[in-house]
């Protein structure tokens, strides 16, 4: 026997007992490898979409905003609520005795270094959308303050900056950990199918091959794929904003339009390249195209740093995580109960009424249902890359240096801007052509202000592209994956098959938006997102069940000695990565000396 033949220990002991493999009732042909009932109905359900949303374009773009409203106005408690759930079980998975388990576990073994690993974290996890509402944020709540701020002024400045670093700071990144690390220790460390079906094992068993995973992993191809071209959509339109101001306010080349099909147009283009890189492949495409992103993203930072109110940026960065802290519960539990959302004077107004809270449904609950709803997206692609670490290592990459960046990005983006906004001088030179045409084009007002705008917008455009292309290619891998059972290594053609799905229903999106684009947008990420809400909180069930039980049995003796006898096996591989991640469980205290490991 082949040391290629021999199974690991992880496979040996803790490896789901079934005899059935991801993919394994799949139909080949013609460069595909699909699992027909996901692929099919998945597939047919999204082109109807598509056809229906430009065919009937005003009745959509209606249908869209009711939606967007109606979730947020009667399940805003929801989101809410779990996302802060989310939060803490993740801090607690952390700081317990199950961080010193392993993705993959005792044989799993890194895929990608570390620089590699927060480049791709970067690139799937919120790149465009920083580039979108790094400086549109803190400008707009400038303007329209919470926590009882005077708007315009600068205790409105200092909650603008507190608020955005809020919306975009540890919730977001524990909803994508919860979702990672979910997928990757029902696939990894129980040989399961990765995809959503697999985190429901523990209640389906075998089913999850049958019709009820079928059923879960073709809502889980709507909810990624709209959650997906939400930020494709703001994307196409930051880069036809972009284009539009550099060729028609600084001249450097003919104006563009600013239209629905110009960014139609500029979705087609960065589609075909989103295209090409899939070809290129994980290691190739996304990896090299996820290391230019976070090289161009510390070009731009630094840029703005030096090139702007240095020093305005340094005492705004501790003010503003001072105010966010300071207020963290308050913003993280706020509803707006008791605010117009349900009273107006003396007359009760229920869900829809009049008295809709702005604030809530325009910003934190479209931007929980978008992180949830984009989590099986993120989190899916996390977790293939983020094989061989432990709990405590990837929280800790995933909830922490994603959001110091965060905090640098609108430290420098929104403060510089805050600065503007607040000066004399120029104040209106941003919130003026925000407000006039949209958030899309806040960050290059502001490089308008600023030395060398134009190579700041030109950085700006490119990264966009670049941010859209990995986003791309990386959900392309993602519904691959969901539409093949979970299979690992798949033929190009589906990748190709999702990657130009995305791009299509961006683009009826926006179509069917029209002059509310963004707001068609926000619509598809809310709807998408409530129900997985629900699920994500069963994942926490799962997940819990899964750890406890895998760390009953590294701690055991039994499984000491098992490891043991398997050493002198022709069959049974042991690392030294399975001695090593065996000591660190085994040197708690409350050590466990008989659990029954033959399951």
């Amino acid at each position: 026997m082949t040391d290629k033949d021999k199974r690991g220990i992880q496979e040996e002991l803790f490896h789901a007992e079934t005899d059935r493999e991801p993919g394994d009732n799949n139909w080949q042909g013609f460069g595909f490898d699909i699992n027909p009932p996901v692929f099919l109905i998945a597939g047919g359900l999204i082109v109807l979409f598509i056809i229906l949303s430009l065919a009937f374009p005003d009745q959509a773009g209606e249908l869209y905003q009711d939606v967007r409203v109606g979730v947020s106005d009667y399940f805003d408690w929801l989101f809410i609520l779990a996302a802060n759930i989310f939060i803490i079980f993740m801090i607690y998975l952390a700081i317990s005795k199950y961080g010193a388990i392993r993705i993959g576990g005792v044989d799993g073994e890194k895929e990608f270094s570390d620089i590699s690993w927060i480049a791709m974290l970067f690139s799937a996890g919120m790149g465009i959308g920083l580039m979108f509402f790094g400086v549109a944020e803190p400008v707009y709540h400038l303007f329209d303050p919470h926590l009882g701020a005077e708007a315009g002024t600068e205790g409105a400045g200092e909650v603008a900056l507190a608020v955005s670093l809020f919306h975009w700071g540890f919730h977001p990144w524990a909803i994508y950990a919860l979702v990672a690390l979910g997928l990757a220790f029902f696939s990894y460390n129980r040989g399961l199918p990765l995809t959503f079906r697999s985190v429901f094992y523990p209640v389906l068993g075998d089913r999850i091959y049958g019709w009820p995973g079928h059923v879960i992993d073709i809502f889980t191809v709507f909810a990624t794929l709209f959650g997906l071209v939400t930020s494709l959509g703001l994307g196409a339109l930051q880069i036809n904003a972009g284009l539009t101001f550099v060729g028609d306010e600084v001249g450097a080349f003919p104006a563009v339009p600013d239209s629905t099909w110009v960014a139609v147009g500029i979705i087609a283009v960065v589609t075909g390249l989103a295209i090409i890189s899939v070809y290129l492949g994980l290691d190739k495409g996304i990896r090299r195209l996820s290391n230019l992103n976070l090289t161009l993203m510390m070009l731009l930072l630094a840029s703005v740093f030096i090139l702007g109110p240095t020093l305005f940026i340094l005492g705004a960065l501790p003010q503003g995580i001072g105010a966010y802290v300071g207020n963290f519960f308050e913003l993280s539990f706020f509803g707006n109960t008791f605010d117009s959302h349900y009273f107006q004077g003396s007359e009760f107004y229920g869900p829809g009424g009049e008295g809709e809270g702005a604030f809530l449904v325009d910003w934190t609950v479209f931007y929980w249902a978008w992180w949830i709803s984009w989590s099986p997206f993120v989190g899916m692609f996390i977790a293939r890359i983020s094989k061989g670490r432990t709990i405590r290592e990837f929280v800790g990459g995933v909830l922490l240096i994603p959001v110091l960046f965060s905090f640098a990005w609108f430290a420098a983006m929104g403060a510089t801007a805050l600065n503007f906004e607040l000066n004399g001088a120029t104040e209106g030179a941003i919130s003026g052509p925000m407000f006039e045409v949209g958030e899309e084009l806040a960050m290059f007002a502001m490089f308008d202000l600023m030395p060398g705008t134009v190579i700041l917008s030109a950085i700006a455009i490119v990264l966009v592209t670049t941010f859209f292309v990995t986003s791309s290619d990386s959900g392309s891998l993602v519904l691959e994956h969901l539409s093949t059972g979970g299979k690992h290594e798949t033929p190009v053609s589906g990748r190709v098959f999702w990657a130009a799905s995305e791009g299509l229903v961006a683009a009826a999106l926006l179509v069917a938006g029209g002059d509310a684009a963004v707001e068609a947008l926000q619509a598809a990420a809310i709807a998408s997102g409530l129900p997985f809400a629900v699920i994500l909180l069963f994942m926490i069930y799962a997940v819990m069940q899964g750890l406890q039980r895998e760390y009953e049995i590294l701690e055991s003796d039994e499984f000491n000695e098992l490891i043991e006898d398997l050493e002198g096996s022709d069959e049974v591989v042991v690392t030294t990565e399975s001695r090593e991640l065996v000591t660190e469980v085994r040197s708690t205290d409350d050590r466990v000396t008989d659990v029954d490991v033959s399951d």
